[in-house]
């Protein structure tokens, strides 16, 4: 039996590192953190106990191709303190959002995408 005690990390595919640097650092405001000497370009970003790793593989079939929010394709989730400071921040610097305040999952639900098209909620109790 496998006894699962979280999750460690996601990893996602990019195409430019340093555009997904500024999305993650600067629109969804991540600390980046060390990461190993691979022979391949990317970052790990803090996400409490957890981490986000970034890959840049050009070619990775996981690249969704669009930009379009549709809260049905694969996606994680942050869990984020505040609804409207999020909403507001984001609204603020000028990202594309899909709101979903009244979700029937019984979380409030923010989704935004990164230039690459990897889609992330961003999500409160309602």
């Amino acid at each position: 039996m496998i006894e699962i005690e979280g999750i460690h990390h996601v990893s996602l595919a990019v195409t430019d590192l340093e555009r997904a640097r500024t999305f993650y650092s600067e629109v969804l405001c991540l600390k980046e953190m060390k990461r190993p000497d691979f022979d391949f370009p990317g970052a790990w970003y803090e996400v409490g106990s957890q981490q986000l790793h970034l890959i840049v593989h050009p070619s990775a079939k996981t690249l969704r191709g669009t930009r379009e929010l549709n809260s049905k394709e694969g996606h994680f989730a942050f869990r984020v303190k505040s609804y409207d400071a999020t909403l507001q921040w984001l609204k603020k610097i000028g990202a594309d959002v899909y709101e979903n305040p009244t979700s029937r999952s019984g979380f409030a639900q923010i989704f935004v995408s990164d230039p690459d098209g990897n889609l992330i909620e961003l999500n409160t109790e309602q």
